[in-house]
């Protein structure tokens, strides 16, 4: 690696870990919104997300101007189609928190605005998980990031917890119907932002370890042709 190539992926390094930081904190924001029934919170995650939407646009062109003119090879261009794929995943975070920020004001102006326990803890499970996938790209650290994936089941049954309770209250309480729908919704999005931090954590395996974990279970399971 030439010393100018250091210095392009020192500069994508930087832009991914601002734009994990904002999608983070976005994340935490739009949860807030909800938990708190604040509207004003919920369109503040509405403006954020576009700083995160322009960082995206930025590292589109560092990627390919760092393909165009440095023509990387081996570990060097893995970790600049990693890089691309995690900025990727990260703009779906701050989109997936815009979501949760519409039902959250769609919850704060409606007649309910009770939020049950059980997505509260759906919500803290799926931002560690995405700190913690952040925090294995930041180190290079394959072994954190293998404990990402593993914490994914968790995230999973969390969300079909929440979801049956909503669904038990729409049963019991049709007049509710709207609110709990909301709460589903937010449910999926929730499991969804889990998705993406394992996606990222794949990426931190395939850098450091040259090892392609994606669908490795479902894979491994498959029957050979």
């Amino acid at each position: 690696m030439t010393r100018g190539f250091e210095s392009v992926l020192r500069e994508l390094r930087d832009r991914i870990l601002r734009v994990g930081g904002l999608a983070e904190a976005i994340l935490l924001k739009s949860v807030r919104a909800l938990e708190e029934g604040s509207v004003e919170l919920a369109r503040e995650v509405a403006r954020d997300d576009l700083e995160i939407d322009r960082l995206d646009v930025e590292i589109d062109h560092s990627v390919l101007e760092a393909l165009a003119l440095n023509a990387p090879v081996a570990g060097d261009l893995r970790e600049v189609i990693a890089s691309k794929m995690i900025a990727t995943d990260l703009e779906r975070v701050g989109d997936l928190a815009r979501n949760i920020a519409k039902s959250a004001a769609r919850v704060a102006e409606g007649a309910v605005a009770d939020v049950p326990v059980a997505l509260s803890s759906l919500a803290r499970l799926a931002s560690a998980q995405l700190r913690a996938a952040l925090d294995a790209y930041a180190r290079a650290d394959a072994q954190a990031a293998q404990a990402v994936l593993e914490q994914d089941d968790r995230v999973d049954e969390e969300q079909d917890t929440v979801i049956l309770e909503a669904l038990r209250s729409i049963t019991a309480h049709p007049d509710r119907a709207s609110h709990s729908v909301d709460i589903i919704l937010v449910a999926k999005h929730l499991e969804r932002v889990g998705d993406h931090a394992t996606n990222i954590a794949e990426d931190v395996i395939l850098v450091v370890e040259a090892r392609n974990v994606k669908h490795a279970a479902k894979l491994s399971s498959a029957p050979s042709s």
